[in-house]
């Protein structure tokens, strides 16, 4: 009986709870807020623009990466002589006009049409000068304008030919009155603000810091030659098949005017060199070879800072994030944008979710973080490790002002906005320490944003970074700053909150499955380094740091400019019964080739401060734990999404996890008083006389015959188990499939929503069967109204348990 009434949890549950997540992960329209002032008048009349990103496979065609850069003949000789053994016929190499054609490269796109292709990708595969081969891969970015009376309040004139800006500062109590009546605050949100006054960028104006000395590439829509906010565009570059150089949407002018613009709405570093990279069409369309073209070509140009406002959830595009590696280790210093995919955690785009890139998330003028701004944890380390901190650094990216497409200003809102924002500041502190150019790339860039920011109040570091963006600050430390390795936190303190969330509402007890923390290690002192030795944990024993045990793993090369270090915290059996805190700190030290004139290899020791909170072990029926190591998404298998509804990106990027989209699951079952922990492992790995619950969340991953028979010995041995099944159906399955290049057929998912049969199979011996039925809907269950979204129904089930029935829609007949 003890099954039957957990299930009974389990359906109950998964209701109220699951369909929220879907609610918040399946949507992933970003909303950004545009902002146009209008000629003179009282009303600011606002737009919102809906971005969608989608991705797709390019039929035939494949980017050949090398070991190497060669020539054009070279690379093609290779490929001959890969293609022609082969037996491949029909084959050609995709001739590719750009600028960097001029210039030995390091990839090719080659399109096969032969009916056997794939024997074709396996001897370009094995051949000696190539690296890997991987589909070409199309971005698609669409942008909506629609109208919105959101904001429609008077305000004060303000646009092209009214006496600029004005705005009204509130002081103490008072509110901003118009036209006799108080306005709300969500008013004060919505005017646009000057931003480079907001940073104060003007004290470093007044010093001659201007960004002169800079080349700052931008990597968007294009931008006019004539626009008259610029003085230095030095280049403009095409990488698309459109033969103009000119911005015919409107972003890349905007977000190059946030950091460039020397009128109206000025941007940071106006005498900086503007380098346009136009690798969207007027469509907005773009590729991955035209990225690694373009990024090839800022290398060569020896860009010093590159702006790149787009992003996307695939971190295992290899060639893209190779090249973004390359780039960094070249010294640019890439500043991307977070993602708009907020609320819901674990949205984290890349390339800004890599060690090497600042990434930026948004805010709003009060200081919040704003809806619309993706946030941590990274889920590259998932499922046996744990994420790290991103963004960060945090600044304004809604209702920031820049230029518009034909002069003028507008007002964006989105983190796209809030990356121009952080490389107009880079850029312009580049400039303030140009004399010291030798100190300067990504690691020393981002350790001294990182140590100036201003902490937010009452804001995770999940979700804010180290903080606010400080440019004085900044600046300051740049100024005295000495090659150094640094770690990203600074210090881990497991107990406080809200900033070390989810950390600090759970303490340690022994007898826990470990608690990982994964720790950036920022190398300031060159591209590449080691740790000497390996990392020291040192307990205070006066502050009881015996009592914790400590495993350390990190990288054994650091490059470019970053590694890891990956700490894991369990509580000796001496601390069962302990209540308390327990201190101590770890030590490494970093180790990197000299710098130009020096002889000794350069050395840097950094201290990470520990303390965490020690509880007696908590009794069996308060423990849960959840399981992660079922829990897959795409890449590298195909897995739908869960709420078929959402048409615009099938697949399931973001997957499920205790502290990302079911967060709030979380936070509740901690506020009753249950303890949660992570299951990284098969469930042949944890005692579960420990446990008094096992929630099985959404499982993609098949179960090994060994963890059916262990699951069924835990139950009988008072295991309680909570499963939220999704939905598994053939026929919509087929629906769902899509053309994969690198294995030339059509794919099925792996699975529908859940593994549906792989629970079936688990739950047999009791009796229990899901069906393949399809149910979404809306009920009423006591006082609470639910929506089901995309779920599976029960077929099977003992008769002595406990069922709640209601009528759904069916989806797989729509």
């Amino acid at each position: 009986m003890r099954l039957c009434a957990c299930f009974f949890l389990c359906v109950v549950f998964c209701s109220n709870y699951l369909i929220y997540c879907n609610e918040i992960s399946d949507n992933k329209n970003a909303v950004e807020n545009n902002l146009e002032s209008p000629l003179c008048c009282n009303l600011t009349s606002t737009e919102k623009i809906e971005v969608e990103y989608t991705s797709k496979l390019i039929e035939n065609e494949y980017i050949v990466t090398f070991n190497g850069y060669y020539k054009n003949n070279a690379r093609a000789s290779y490929i001959n002589a890969a293609l022609n053994t082969s037996g491949i016929r029909k084959w050609r190499i995709l001739a590719r006009e750009n600028p960097a054609s001029d210039y030995p490269s390091d990839f090719d796109v080659v399109i096969l049409e032969d009916p056997d292709s794939l024997v074709g990708v396996d001897a370009l595969n094995e051949h000696p000068s190539v690296k890997r081969v991987t589909a070409q891969r199309m971005v698609l970015r669409t942008l909506k304008f629609v109208d919105s009376n959101d904001y429609m309040q008077p305000v004060n004139c303000v646009g092209v030919g009214c006496n600029g800006w004005r705005l009204r500062r509130i002081q103490n109590n008072q509110f901003w009155q118009a036209t006799g009546r108080h306005t709300s605050r969500r008013l004060l949100r919505a005017v646009p603000r000057q931003i480079t006054s907001v940073l104060q960028a003007d004290a470093l104006w007044n010093m001659g810091i201007t960004g002169k000395g800079i080349k700052v590439a931008i990597f968007d829509t294009g931008l006019s030659k004539t626009h008259p906010h610029f003085r230095k565009i030095k280049e403009r570059t095409n990488w698309t098949n459109e033969k103009t150089l000119d911005d015919g949407l409107g972003h890349g002018t905007f977000v190059a005017g946030v950091i460039a613009s020397s009128k109206e709405c000025l941007g940071f570093a106006p005498d900086s060199e503007l380098h346009i990279f136009r690798v969207f069409t007027n469509n907005q369309v773009s590729y991955t070879s035209w990225f690694l073209d373009a990024f090839n070509y800022a290398i060569l140009k020896k860009i010093n800072v590159l702006n790149l406002s787009i992003g996307g959830p695939d971190f295992k595009d290899h060639p893209f994030v190779d090249k973004v590696w390359e780039l960094t280790a070249n010294r640019v210093i890439m500043v991307s944008a977070i993602g708009n995919d907020g609320p819901l955690y674990g949205t984290l785009n890349n390339p800004a979710d890599q060690m090497d890139v600042i990434g930026v998330g948004g805010i709003n003028f009060e200081d919040q973080i704003a809806k619309f701004s993706s946030r941590g944890m990274t889920t590259w380390e998932l499922p046996q490790g744990y994420g790290r901190i991103k963004p960060d650094i945090v600044t304004f990216g809604s209702a920031v002002r820049g230029s518009n497409i034909n002069g003028g200003c507008r007002s964006l809102s989105g983190t796209s906005v809030a990356s121009p924002v952080v490389a107009g500041a880079v850029t312009l502190l580049a400039s303030g320490v140009l004399h010291r150019s030798e100190i300067i790339n990504p690691a020393s860039m981002k350790q001294a944003l990182i140590a100036s920011a201003r902490r937010l109040p009452g804001v995770n570091m999940f979700e804010q970074g180290h903080g606010k963006l400080n440019l004085v600050k900044a600046y300051q430390i740049l100024s005295s700053y000495k090659p150094q390795a640094s770690l990203s936190p600074s210090y881990i303190d497991l107990s406080e909150c809200p900033y070390m969330w989810p950390y600090c509402t759970q303490p340690l007890y022994y007898g826990s499955l470990p608690v990982i923390v994964n720790v950036t290690i920022l190398n300031g002192l060159d591209v590449s380094g080691h740790i000497v030795g390996k990392p020291q944990w040192h307990p205070y024993s006066p502050q009881h740091g015996q009592l914790l045990d400590v495993a350390i793993s990190y990288s054994e090369f650091l490059w470019p400019w970053s590694g890891w270090l990956a700490i894991s915290f369990s509580v000796s059996a001496d601390g069962a019964t302990y209540e308390g805190f327990a201190q101590g700190h770890i030590t490494l030290t970093v180790e990197s080739p000299p710098a130009n004139g020096e002889l000794e290899p350069r050395q840097s020791t950094v201290t990470l401060p520990i303390r965490a909170k020690i509880i007696p072990t908590p009794p069996r029926h308060k423990r849960i734990l959840w399981d992660q190591y079922h829990n897959l998404r795409y890449p590298p298998g195909y897995f739908p999404r869960d709420n078929l509804k959402v048409k615009n990106d099938p697949l399931d990027w973001n997957g499920d996890h205790i502290h990302t989209n079911f967060k709030d699951m979380y936070q509740n079952l901690r506020n009753v008083g249950y303890y949660i922990e992570v299951l990284g492992s098969p469930f042949t790995c944890f005692d579960a006389s420990q446990y008094g619950t096992l929630l099985i969340v959404d499982p993609e991953e098949e179960f090994f015959p060994e963890e059916v028979a262990k699951l069924k010995r835990d139950v009988d041995a008072g295991l309680s188990i909570i499963i939220f099944a999704d939905w598994y159906n053939v026929t919509v399955m087929k629906k769902v499939k899509f053309y994969d290049e690198n294995t030339r057929q059509w794919w099925m998912p792996d699975t529908g929503g859940a593994n549906v049969p792989a629970l079936n199979d688990l739950l047999a011996s009791w009796g229990i069967e899901f069906g393949d039925r399809v149910f979404e809907g809306e009920f009423k269950f006591g006082d609470h109204e639910m929506y089901y979204a995309s779920g599976t129904n029960i077929a099977k089930f003992p008769e002595n348990g406990l069922l709640v029935a209601k009528y759904l829609k069916d989806q797989a007949y729509q």
